[in-house]
């Protein structure tokens, strides 16, 4: 009904101004969205007023959606009539009325006894766009990692920054930088003869606004509607067109051996990605194709979906998997769909004190650049990774927490299977124990490994929003299933950290780790940092 009384409006207009006026058509995309008020801008907004209605296409039917109530030179503040969620770059429609009748302008006298046409009255806009802000986040630090024992020791440098900057200089260019470079003391000769193992360049791009639904974005990015298809090096654009996202890539794929640039892995592709505009609704929708070739000869192609969004406001989805439409195997090529890199995540939260998790996970191993995990910790996350997992946390006061979490690996082989489950309490501000303490326990089981890991760690802020503190130690016992006898290992390890804030933007941390055994040697491990944000 309270559409009926706006078009029945406009259509006695229409009927009572036929032969003296003309209906103007003009389209309009909105700019920006507050709380209060939607933003829409037209190439000029002289036919339009004050009071009059503009229409959304929905499904080829006008719909009135939202009302002028103060405007510029190219564009309007209006305030809803229905309940949308509008979005940059959503398109909406003015049907204005011209009348050609001609007007007699009024003559005023003025100071001096002499006539001059009656001038308009300028009201003052109260609403006007935001301006484009500039935004810049970095962060410059330096770290050194030594590893200390009776038969070696190595001492490590590792220096990164990181930087995104957003409308810089309040412009449509943004940059996203993020850069590391590492190196072994004493060993300068290795970073000589191949310095691609020593600097690694995760992102470095430049991106440039032309509206603020169009973007075209050059260098090396991961595209977060294309996550799992990792970097590209080359060129990303990327359209929107109101719910929708359209977007094409193309260059090439990071060196597999030292994720440099490579111009013989050559990747081009496209697709599309759906966002809700319910308000009850988040997440989107990506469907995209890509091909990847090795020396200009067809490596991969294959079909990518992801999906992330709120099924209802308690249940989370997350979801990729890929498609593979080409295979050529002994120079025998097939297209038979085959299903790859599956992984599906549901998050439920039953109540404010319980919630469940439940994880599937078939993608392919991980390579590591960088990794400065110990050797247990390390074994344990490639063991527990793929397989279905289930989890839940229950939160039965403010200062308790408890969890578990158990997974398990499974081929048709029966190669390499794995069973893992791990649990853990989270104590805090308790009133008998000052400091926040979390007991832990794992045991995983693989074809090759039996482990049992139980931990306690405690931190606790020395001086507040300054200094904090963590002491933890870890019983560590594993059995190596692949040798006759069997190999026991027992390990103790225990570690301490802290964390001191310079200032608002400087902190420096340091870091220890030690690993006692009785059948090797000691092994120490020492991490110290400098951070400075800016």
């Amino acid at each position: 009904m309270k559409y009926i009384i706006p078009l029945l409006l406009l259509g006695i207009a229409i009927g009572s101004l036929q032969g003296q006026s003309e209906i103007l058509t003009q389209k309009g995309t909105v700019s920006f969205v507050s709380t209060k008020n939607v933003y829409v801008k037209f190439d000029n907004t002289k036919a339009l007023k004050i009071g009059d209605t503009l229409f959304f296409n929905q499904n080829s039917n006008l719909i009135p959606s939202l009302v002028i109530t103060n405007k510029s030179s190219t564009s309007t503040v209006c305030t809803k009539l229905m309940d949308r969620k509008f979005q940059k770059g959503d398109e909406v429609i003015a049907h204005t009325i011209i009348e050609k009748e001609v007007v007699v302008e009024e003559v005023l006298p003025n100071d001096d006894g002499l006539t001059v046409p009656n001038a308009p009255v300028i009201t003052p806009e109260e609403d006007k766009e935001p301006a484009i802000k500039q935004q810049i986040r970095g962060r410059i630090s330096t770290a050194s990692y030594s590893s200390l024992s009776n038969y070696r020791n190595s001492h490590r440098m590792r220096y990164a920054f990181s930087f995104r900057g957003n409308n810089i200089g309040g412009s449509k260019f943004s940059t996203d930088a993020y850069v590391t470079f590492r190196h072994t003391v004493g060993k300068w000769e290795e970073v000589k003869n191949n310095l691609g193992r020593a600097l690694k360049i995760y992102s470095l791009s430049a991106s440039y606004d032309f509206t603020p639904s169009t973007r075209l974005t050059l260098g090396r990015k991961i595209n977060p509607r294309l996550s799992s298809v990792g970097a590209i090096d080359g060129a990303q654009f990327e359209k929107a067109l109101g719910n929708f996202t359209l977007g094409a890539v193309a260059g090439t794929r990071p060196d597999y051996s030292n994720y440099g640039f490579n111009s013989g892995l050559f990747q081009y592709g496209g697709y599309a990605s759906f966002t809700p505009s319910k308000k009850s609704s988040f997440g989107h929708t990506t469907l995209g194709f890509m091909e990847q070739t090795n020396n200009s000869r067809i490596d991969r192609r294959f079909a990518y979906f992801q999906h992330s969004g709120q099924l209802t406001k308690q249940l989370h989805l997350f979801s990729s998997f890929e498609v593979d439409l080409y295979k050529n195997i002994n120079n025998v090529i097939s297209n038979q769909p085959q299903l790859t890199n599956l992984y599906a995540s549901l998050r439920f939260r039953v109540s404010r004190t319980l919630r469940l998790s439940a994880s599937f996970d078939s993608r392919k191993n991980i390579i590591y650049y960088e990794s400065y995990k110990n050797f247990i910790d390390q074994l344990i996350e490639d063991e527990t990774r793929q397989g279905l997992r289930f989890g839940f946390s229950f939160r039965p006061t403010k200062n308790i927490t408890w969890g578990i979490n158990a997974g398990m690996r499974f081929q048709k082989s029966q190669k390499n299977t794995s069973r893992n489950i791990n649990t853990y309490v989270s104590l805090n501000k308790m009133p008998w124990l000052p400091v926040r303490t979390t007991i832990r326990a794992s045991i995983l089981e693989t074809d090759f490994l039996n482990s049992q890991i139980y931990g306690i760690r405690f931190s606790k802020p020395l001086i507040k929003k300054k200094l904090n503190a963590e002491l933890y130690y870890r019983n560590v016992n594993y059995l190596y299933r692949n040798s006759e006898s069997g190999t026991a290992v027992r390990q103790h390890i225990g570690g301490a950290s802290l964390s001191y804030r310079l200032s608002k933007k400087l902190s420096w941390h340091l870091f220890y780790e030690g690993t006692f055994d009785k059948r090797n040697p000691t092994f120490t491990r020492i991490n110290m940092r400098i951070i400075k944000r800016f």
